[in-house]
């Protein structure tokens, strides 16, 4: 074992269901899991079953980086299944809904 790795200056780590838990809009749960001395933050986003972002989610001021944990997530144009990972340039945007239900891991490297 090597205890001295957590000891490291920024090393860090959080329970998913231990961070505190945001309603973003209805049904659609944020949980910060990190965030850098930069902006850039990590996040875990639960969607409930038939749920959707009330309008575009535009991609400010850099890009959003996805990977879909659990369930269906659908961007506006189609379904990603879990296992998906989405790259979401500075600028673009989508609608996020999902049918099903999901959970996201989402990153902002930019902030």
């Amino acid at each position: 074992m090597h205890p001295e790795i957590l000891a490291q200056e920024g090393y860090t780590s959080v329970s998913v269901k231990e961070s505190p838990v945001r309603e973003l809009f209805p049904g659609i749960r944020l949980r910060p899991l990190w965030t850098g001395t930069d902006g850039a933050h990590a996040n875990v986003l639960e969607m409930d079953p038939g749920t959707s972002w009330p309008r575009r989610d535009v991609h400010e001021p850099g890009s959003e980086e996805v990977f879909v944990v659990s369930g269906t997530f659908n961007d506006g144009a189609r379904d990603y299944p879990a296992g998906t990972f989405l790259h979401a340039p500075a600028g673009s945007w989508h609608v996020p809904a999902s049918a099903t239900g999901c959970t996201l891991f989402v990153f902002y490297p930019e902030g």
